[in-house]
């Protein structure tokens, strides 16, 4: 792929052909995890970047980032300009756009609003569009039937059509499926995972083309790149499920008959490169990461804590943890429904659980206030290779000697990406 040609839409195509290509979604609002993918980029001088918000994380309330659709990409664009990576290399995608926020909320209303949702980020500039109406709201079941959610997303899909319309430009790309976790994640232990039947994947694919045709909209359905399965990976709190591909088999010999899609994969956090590779070849080509990247980036904090107890005087006994504890038990409200258990099993979660709760809260002032301590803590300190090897053992000795923790906590994120890069390349 050439860096004018936007990877999404050669998925399929490519896949038929024998050349499979997978594309890193990286759904993140942390500014080193963005700093750090937008380096990989620009490293590989052809790639384009595809950065994706979610329905919660960001929307025209500003979402728990605090951050509109329009602000998003500014935050981005920002980081990119300072890396000196082009805006028009990142592509811009809205992951379960839908009325999950509002779902508290009668249908009506949370439609209402979705809809604004929609626009707003079209006119922003995103332009691959997940449509997730999937959630029940006031009044009606958790999990709605095929019909209702195909018939909320085609309406959906004419807000982000008449949006494109207006703004100029490529209209959206889209991806259907809900068959995943709520944006979250899971919230349990995680023992018997069981990829998507691909009768209920040929339902969805066959009900939302029906619908999309019988409102006008057969042409967005030409531009549907992707359908949301479980392919059967996912995380709780404390495991992973690794990918088994003969599980998925049925859903991969589904896209012989279905060649215009491809299969969009969540919660791919924390799978080998061997599974990711995997995936990639076998029909699930968008790789979709982000609790995976702030976890790695918290095992890279964490560890510099400890090195500054270590060597840096007045620094303190593990200052960053026990500032994020005290934050977390004063603001319990984005683990205390995902985690369970008594006191300590509570702690360790708090802080190393695969779910990483712990990612809401490093925008907090206190937060941010801590990091910088601590990078100031061991700014210019050259960190010997012994203690490199036993607080952050994952990552080159020799990182330490510059005295740069910046550089070290950007090296955690990109050892996740070459991952991800690596299943990525296969054509």
């Amino acid at each position: 792929m050439t860096m004018t040609t936007n990877p999404l839409q050669g998925l399929a195509t490519a896949r038929r052909n024998g050349k499979p290509y997978g594309i890193t979604s990286v759904c993140s609002a942390h500014p080193l995890v963005i700093q750090a993918a937008i380096r990989r980029a620009v490293a590989d001088k052809s790639a384009l970047l595809l950065i994706e918000a979610t329905c919660n994380q960001v929307n025209q309330f500003g979402g728990y980032t605090g951050m509109t659709p329009d602000l998003f990409v500014a935050f981005v664009q920002e980081i990119a300009s300072r890396e000196e990576l082009p805006a028009s290399r990142i592509i811009f995608g809205g992951d379960h756009l839908g009325p999950n926020p509002w779902k508290a909320e009668p249908a009506a209303q949370a439609m209402a609003k979705a809809e604004a949702m929609v626009t707003a980020y079209v006119w922003a500039g995103f332009s691959k569009i997940h449509l997730d109406a999937s959630m029940g709201c006031v009044g009606e079941p958790a999990a709605l039937d095929d019909e209702t959610i195909a018939t909320r997303a085609a309406r959906l899909a004419k807000a982000a059509e008449k949006a494109a319309r207006s703004r100029g430009g490529a209209m959206p790309l889209y991806i259907i499926g809900t068959e995943v976790p709520v944006p979250g994640g899971a919230d349990h232990a995680i023992s018997d995972l069981k990829p998507t039947e691909a009768g209920a994947a040929r339902r969805t694919i066959d009900i939302h083309r029906e619908i999309f045709a019988r409102e006008g909209l057969e042409e967005a359905f030409g531009r549907v790149i992707a359908v949301v399965v479980q392919p059967g990976v996912e995380f709780g709190s404390e495991n992973v499920v690794a990918y088994r591909p003969e599980a998925s088999a049925p859903l991969t010999a589904l896209l012989g008959q279905e060649t215009a899609f491809v299969y969009e994969a969540h919660s791919t956090d924390y799978q080998s490169r061997a599974a990711l590779t995997a995936l990639v070849a076998n029909g699930f080509p968008i790789l979709k990461v982000g609790p995976g990247l702030t976890f790695a980036l918290r095992e890279a904090l964490y560890g510099l804590d400890l090195v500054a107890s270590e060597m840096v005087s007045g620094y303190g006994e593990r200052s960053l943890a026990k500032a994020m504890e005290t934050l977390m038990l004063s603001a319990p409200g984005h683990w205390r429904s995902h985690y369970h258990g008594n006191d300590k099993r509570l702690y360790l979660q708090r802080h190393y659980s695969y779910s990483d709760r712990i990612r809401y809260y490093w925008s907090n002032p206190a937060a941010s206030v801590a990091v910088a301590r601590l990078c100031e803590a061991l700014s210019g300190v050259a960190i010997p290779e012994t203690l490199m090897r036993q607080f952050l053992p994952t990552l080159p000795t020799e990182l330490g000697a510059a005295g740069n923790p910046e550089a070290i906590l950007l090296a955690a994120v990109d050892l996740v990406l070459a991952d991800y890069d690596a299943a990525c390349r296969q054509a």
